[in-house]
C-alpha cells in the first residue's frame, strides 16, 4: 500500500545557492534549521523593499529510505514553491518546476539509495523572472518566496493510482449516480491485469460499491473509469449542510496495490442567465476575494491559520463566496471550504499581463494543475482561466477554456476582465465593476459591460477596493462612507436577477509593490486588516446573517463628539439584524429606530440611520446606550462612556491546543480597551509580548499598536509541552495564556 511520509521538520537553509551546495557531501552545518512551511526572508509589517525577498536560496535535507521500500516507486510531492525550483538528489539532478502556485511531483526512484542517507538539495528561485506567471510586469500584491507550503515522500508500488476524477451525476433526480475516471500508472516492463473497487460510505456505513477488471499496458498510463448507482438517499452539499461522504479506490494486482482516499460532496452548481443555482435553487452570492498572505511570513502559515480564514469568511463575516485572488490556495483552505459550505472561484496566477509563449506555456499549465488538485471540490463552482484584468487574446483564452473543459468538463469557466465588451470565450461573464464612486451609479447592466444584445450568465468579480482605501484607524466619517459603500453593493446585487452575485475587493489588507497602496507596502483594501481585524466595512456583511447565528449590533462611532467634522455623530449608521433599536442618550431615551428598507430593499437586513439626538455644541458630553430587539425581546445592548479611559490590556486567542505532528500555529490579537470593553483606537502605546515554552512568535516581540490593537501568531516548535504567552505596556498587562501543545 502507499505510504505517505511528511518531510516538513528540520531543513537546513540558506539564503544564497551555490552550485557547491548540491555536493551530498557539502558541510551544511552552518545552514539555519527551519521547519516548513518556510518563508525565504521574514518582512516587516510595513514600509520595506518588497526585494527582499527576491533571491535565490538553498534547502538541504536528509531522508532515510528504508530497504523494504526498495522495488517501489519513490516520489517527492511539493505544495506549493515560490516560483521556479531544481531539485538534486544525491548530487544528481532529478527535477524542476516553473509555477510558484500549484503542486508538482518528481520521480527519484532512480537515485534514491535505500537503507541509508540521502541528500536532497533544492534550489528556490524567488526572483520575479519574466517566464513564469504572474511575473514581467506590475503586480499589485507580493509574492515571497521559500518552499512555503508542505513537502512529503511518496512510497506507491510499480502500478499505481496516479489522480482520481470525482463527479456527482443526476444529482436532482432518484437516479443519482457517481462517477470516477481512474488515472493509473505502469511503471513495469509487461502488461498488468488490475481490478478496481469502488466504494461510497458513510462513515463505516458502505452505500454502493463496484469492482472492475482491467489490463495496462506496459510503461503507460491509463484512464479507467467506473461508476456507482446510488439506490438509497443521499444528502446533497450545500452551503446550509455540507454533506461529505468518504469514496474509497482501491487497486489490486499481482504484487501490487494502492489506494485512493477522499472526501466528496454530491451537487449541482451553474450559472444561468438568471443567476446562480446550487442544487435546482436560486442562491445569491455574497463574498469577499482573498489573498493567501499574512504579515512578516507571508504565505507560510500552516494548515490551522490556513483553514481559520475560511472560517471567518464563512462565519465571521457571513460569506456564502470567495474568490481565490489571484492564484490556487492552500489545500487546506479549500478543505475547510468543502467542510463549511464557503463558495469557490479558483483562477490561475496573474495580473493583468500576458507574456510571451514560453510564458503562455507556464500558464496553461497552471490551468492543469489547479484544476487536477482540486476537481473534487464541492466547494469550487468555477474555474478561472484568465489572467485577472488582462486585454483580451483570443487564441490564448481558448486554449485555456478548452484545456478547462477537457481536464473537467463538469465546472463551468469564467475570466475575470475589467473591460467593457471584452471577448467572450467564458461560460460565465465574470467582470470587475468598479463604477461605484460614492453616488448613486452602484453597478452597471451586464449589457452595458458585455456588448452583447443578451443576457449571459454573470458575476461580478470585484468592487469597491482601491475606490475607498480605508484604515483601520481612519476617521470615522471615512469608515461610514467605507460601509455605505459596500452596503450598496451588496444591495444592488441582490436586486439584479441578471447578475448571479458581487465579490468585493477584499476581505484582507494585504502587502503590496511599491507601485501600489498607500506607500507603506500596503494595499488597505480589505474589510480586515491583515490581522483579521475588523474594520467597520466588516460589519456590513455580517450584519447580513440570520441572527441565529449570531446578533450584530455594530454603529460605525467611537462615540466622541469631536470625532467629525462640525461634531456630533450623526448620522449614526447602525448596522445590525436586529429588528429596531431603541437609542439612549444620557440616560434617557431619545427613540426606536428601524432598518431604512426603503433605501436598502435588496438587503435582508438593511442597516439603522440615527439621525437625530441631543447635546449640542458646548453642552457636556453624555453617555450612549444602543439596545437591539429580536423578535420583540432586548438581543444586545451596547453603552458608550462619555469619558472613555483606557482599563484594560485583554488577550484574545484563536486556540488553545496545538499539534506537534506539524508546525502548527495560531493567532493572538492585543487590545487596549476602555472601561465598556470598547476598542481606544487612537491610543499611542507598544506592548512588550512574553513567550516561554515550546513556540516563537512569527514577527517581532515589540510591537506598536495599531488602532488601537495589534495581532501575533504563535507557531509550535515540532514538540509537545506547553507554551505560555502574556504581554505588557505601559500600564497594564494581560493575564497568561496557557497553549497546550499535544
Amino acid at each position: 500500500m502507499r505510504r505517505i511520509i511528511s518531510l516538513n521538520k528540520t531543513w537546513r537553509y540558506s539564503e544564497a545557492f551555490d552550485d557547491k551546495f548540491i555536493n551530498e557531501n557539502f558541510d551544511d552545518s552552518q545552514f539555519q534549521v527551519v521547519h516548513l512551511p518556510h518563508t525565504n526572508k521574514d518582512v516587516p509589517y510595513s514600509y520595506f523593499d518588497e526585494k527582499i525577498s527576491q533571491l535565490i536560496s538553498c534547502y538541504r535535507k536528509k531522508i532515510n529510505i528504508p530497504e523494504e521500500f526498495g522495488g517501489r516507486r519513490i516520489y517527492l510531492d511539493f505544495e506549493g514553491v515560490m516560483c521556479y525550483v531544481k531539485v538534486y538528489l544525491n548530487s544528481a539532478y532529478v527535477g524542476e518546476h516553473k509555477g510558484g502556485y500549484t503542486p508538482f511531483s518528481i520521480d527519484i526512484t532512480d537515485h534514491v539509495r535505500f537503507g541509508s542517507s540521502n541528500h536532497l538539495v533544492v534550489m528556490v528561485d524567488s526572483t520575479e523572472r519574466k517566464d513564469v506567471p504572474p511575473f514581467g510586469n506590475v503586480i499589485d500584491y507580493l509574492v515571497y518566496g521559500g518552499i512555503y507550503r508542505e513537502v512529503s515522500l511518496r512510497i506507491v508500488d510499480s502500478v499505481f493510482i496516479e489522480n482520481v476524477r470525482l463527479e456527482s451525476v443526476d444529482v436532482l433526480s432518484n437516479a443519482k449516480k457517481l462517477k470516477a475516471e481512474v488515472y493509473l500508472e505502469n511503471r513495469t516492463n509487461a502488461e498488468k491485469s488490475v481490478v478496481l473497487s469502488l466504494k461510497l460510505k458513510d462513515g463505516d456505513r458502505v452505500i454502493s460499491q463496484a469492482t472492475r477488471s482491467v489490463v495496462i499496458p506496459q510503461q503507460i498510463g491509463d484512464t479507467v473509469q467506473l461508476t456507482l448507482d446510488i439506490d438509497e438517499g443521499i444528502e446533497l452539499w450545500d452551503i446550509d449542510a455540507p454533506r461529505l461522504y468518504d469514496v474509497e479506490i482501491y487497486l489490486e494486482g499481482e504484487g501490487f496495490s494502492d489506494t485512493f482516499e477522499r472526501k466528496f460532496g454530491f451537487r449541482e452548481a451553474l450559472f444561468n442567465t438568471d443567476g446562480f443555482y446550487l442544487n435546482g435553487k436560486r442562491v445569491k452570492l455574497r463574498g469577499l476575494n482573498r489573498h493567501q498572505s499574512f504579515p512578516y511570513v507571508g504565505y507560510a502559515m500552516p494548515a490551522r491559520v490556513q483553514r481559520k480564514d475560511a472560517d471567518i469568511l464563512k462565519h465571521e463575516l457571513g460569506l456564502n463566496m470567495v474568490r481565490t485572488s489571484h492564484y490556487p490556495q492552500s489545500k487546506h483552505f479549500l478543505d475547510r471550504c468543502d467542510e463549511i459550505g464557503l463558495l469557490v472561484f479558483e483562477e490561475i496566477p496573474g495580473w493583468q499581463y500576458i507574456g510571451d509563449d514560453e510564458w503562455k506555456e507556464v500558464s496553461k499549465a497552471n490551468v492543469v494543475e489547479m484544476i487536477r488538485r482540486d476537481w473534487n471540490r464541492p466547494s469550487i463552482v468555477l474555474w478561472g482561466v484568465r489572467i485577472n484584468e488582462s486585454q483580451d487574446d483570443h487564441d490564448f483564452y481558448a486554449e485555456t477554456n478548452a484545456l478547462a473543459r477537457r481536464t473537467d468538463p463538469s465546472r463551468q469557466t469564467g475570466g475575470v476582465r475589467c473591460l467593457n465588451g471584452s471577448e467572450l470565450l467564458e461560460d460565465v461573464y465574470t467582470m470587475n465593476d468598479f463604477i461605484h464612486e460614492g453616488g448613486d451609479v452602484v453597478l452597471r447592466d451586464q449589457k452595458e459591460i458585455t456588448s452583447l444584445d443578451r443576457n449571459v450568465p454573470y458575476l461580478v468579480t470585484e468592487y469597491n477596493g482601491h475606490m475607498y482605501p480605508t484604515k483601520r484607524f481612519d476617521n470615522e466619517e471615512r469608515q461610514m462612507e467605507h460601509c455605505l459603500r459596500h452596503l450598496k453593493v451588496i444591495n444592488a446585487a441582490a436586486l439584479d436577477d441578471g447578475i448571479s452575485g458581487a465579490i468585493g475587493w477584499c476581505a484582507f489588507d494585504y502587502n503590496t509593490h511599491k507601485d501600489f497602496g498607500a506607500g507603506d507596502r500596503i494595499c488597505h483594501h480589505g474589510v480586515m486588516d491583515m490581522f483579521r481585524i475588523p474594520k467597520f466595512a466588516a460589519y456590513a456583511y455580517k450584519s447580513q446573517m440570520d441572527p441565529s447565528r449570531g446578533v450584530v449590533l455594530e454603529p460605525t462611532t467611537v462615540f466622541a463628539r469631536g470625532e467629525r467634522c462640525i461634531g456630533g455623530v450623526t448620522p449614526l449608521l447602525v448596522m445590525t439584524n436586529c429588528d429596531y433599536v431603541d437609542f439612549y442618550y444620557g440616560g434617557v431615551k431619545v427613540g426606536r429606530y428601524y432598518p431604512v428598507k426603503d433605501r436598502f430593499p435588496g438587503l435582508d437586513h438593511p442597516p439603522i440611520l440615527i439621525e437625530e439626538m441631543t447635546g449640542e455644541w458646548g453642552m457636556a458630553w453624555q453617555q450612549g446606550e444602543l439596545v437591539g430587539f429580536v423578535d420583540g425581546r432586548e438581543a444586545v445592548r451596547k453603552t458608550y462612556s462619555a469619558e472613555p479611559v483606557v482599563s484594560r490590556l485583554i488577550a484574545e486567542i484563536d486556540d488553545l491546543v496545538l499539534s506537534s505532528e506539524e508546525i502548527d500555529a495560531t493567532r493572538i490579537v492585543f487590545k487596549l480597551v476602555d472601561q465598556e470593553g470598547h476598542l481606544i483606537p487612537y491610543i499611542n502605546e507598544s506592548i512588550k509580548i512574553s513567550i516561554n515554552g515550546h513556540g516563537e512568535l512569527v514577527g517581532p516581540d515589540l510591537v506598536s499598536l495599531v488602532g488601537g490593537c495589534i495581532g501575533t501568531w504563535v507557531k509550535t516548535k515540532g514538540q509537545k509541552g506547553e507554551i505560555v504567552v502574556s504581554a505588557s505596556c505601559s500600564r497594564f498587562r494581560t493575564d497568561e495564556i496557557v497553549i497546550q501543545v499535544e
